[in-house]
């Protein structure tokens, strides 16, 4: 998927969760960003025959079994994303957290109570 469209998706997520504000955008571009990459590079492992596993060789001319770069990548990617979401409140722990201190009200000391009634 493009861009455009991940960014459609996760503002409506985010609108669905209640955590949508529009000073979000940027991180929502941001996050649609990562997940277009996560999609191309997902694409090119299939391309390449998901193998989880492939043969690399080095610059002394050994060859060793490594994981597959590409798979390397889908993960980091995923895990960044993963980030994203948890901020934004479309994780249960992100949106316990957005809940908790949304919910919370703010104690008023005594003293701002009484600069209150001066202003």
């Amino acid at each position: 998927m493009d861009r455009l469209g991940w960014i459609n998706i996760i503002r409506i997520n985010c609108e669905q969760a209640g955590t949508y504000r529009p000073w979000f955008d940027n991180v929502i571009s941001t996050l649609a960003s990562i997940l277009e990459r996560r999609d191309d590079a997902e694409d090119l492992f299939v391309l390449n025959g998901s193998k989880v596993l492939v043969e690399h060789t080095n610059k002394a001319g050994a060859t060793n079994t490594v994981q597959n770069p590409i798979l390397r990548l889908i993960n980091d990617l995923n895990r960044d994303a993963l980030a994203y979401w948890r901020d934004l409140g479309l994780t249960p722990a992100g949106l316990k957290r957005i809940d908790e201190k949304a919910m919370k009200q703010k104690k008023i000391s005594a003293m701002e109570k009484a600069l209150s009634g001066f202003g």
